[in-house]
């Protein structure tokens, strides 16, 4: 089995209680985030941004279109690296569910 994924879910933690992580997370065209691993529940609140993908460690991508406004559920377990491909900027709140 594979180590876990050590980077950060997202750019910034914002706010942390016993129950919510709240991050934002910020990608100019091009910028990736680290490899994380989605260790929680989490929805994502898109602030800006026409879409993003997740390359996956078994090699696939998922391409996600997004508007502002959007809010996805997105179960854990996932590692991944986050990356802008769009020329517009990536912006997101990620709240993550303990």
């Amino acid at each position: 089995m594979s180590k876990p994924a050590a980077g950060d879910v997202a750019t910034r933690l914002i706010f942390e209680n016993e129950r919510v992580k709240v991050w934002e997370m910020l990608l100019d065209p091009g910028e990736s985030s680290d490899l994380h691993t989605h260790t929680m529940d989490y929805l994502l609140c898109i602030l800006e941004g026409e879409s993003v993908d997740a390359d996956r460690d078994d090699g696939s991508t998922i391409h996600l279109p997004v508007e502002t406004g959007d809010v996805f559920y997105i179960p854990h377990g996932a590692t991944e690296t986050a990356i802008n491909r769009s020329d517009k900027r990536y912006r997101e709140i990620l709240i993550e569910l303990k």
